[in-house]
C-alpha cells in the first residue's frame, strides 16, 4: 500500500494561547470515501495548558477531510473549532477561574 502519510505543521495564536497542530490529511492512505484526517492539537504556551476541546492541552481528532475543506483548511477548521466551544459556559468558567490565578500570581 502507498500511503501518503504528509503532515501540516503549523502554530496558531488563539486568545493567548500559542497552538501546535499537526494534520495528515490521508491519515490512512486511502483514496475511496473512506479516507480519514487527523489532527494532533497540543498547547505549547503555556506548555499543555487546557483548551475548550481539550482538558489535557492535547487532542487527537479523526475527521472526514471533507470536514476540514469545509471550513477552508485545516487552519480555518482548528479556529471554528476552538471558537464555536469557547462558547460554552464550562470553557467560560475555567478561562475565568485561570484568568484570575494568573492575577494573584498563581497561574
Amino acid at each position: 500500500m502507498d500511503r501518503n502519510l504528509t503532515t501540516m505543521e503549523f502554530v496558531i495564536e488563539w486568545q493567548g494561547y500559542r497552538v501546535q497542530v499537526d494534520y495528515q490529511p490521508n491519515w490512512l492512505g486511502s483514496a475511496s470515501h473512506l479516507s480519514v484526517a487527523h489532527f494532533d492539537i497540543t498547547t505549547i504556551e503555556p506548555p499543555r495548558a487546557p483548551l475548550p476541546i481539550t482538558e489535557t492541552g492535547y487532542r487527537s481528532h479523526f475527521l472526514h477531510p471533507d470536514e476540514v475543506a469545509a471550513y477552508g483548511g485545516p487552519e480555518a477548521f482548528v479556529r471554528a473549532w476552538l471558537d464555536a466551544k469557547a462558547k460554552g459556559a464550562g470553557w467560560k468558567a475555567a478561562h475565568a477561574a485561570t484568568q484570575q490565578l494568573d492575577l494573584f500570581g498563581g497561574g
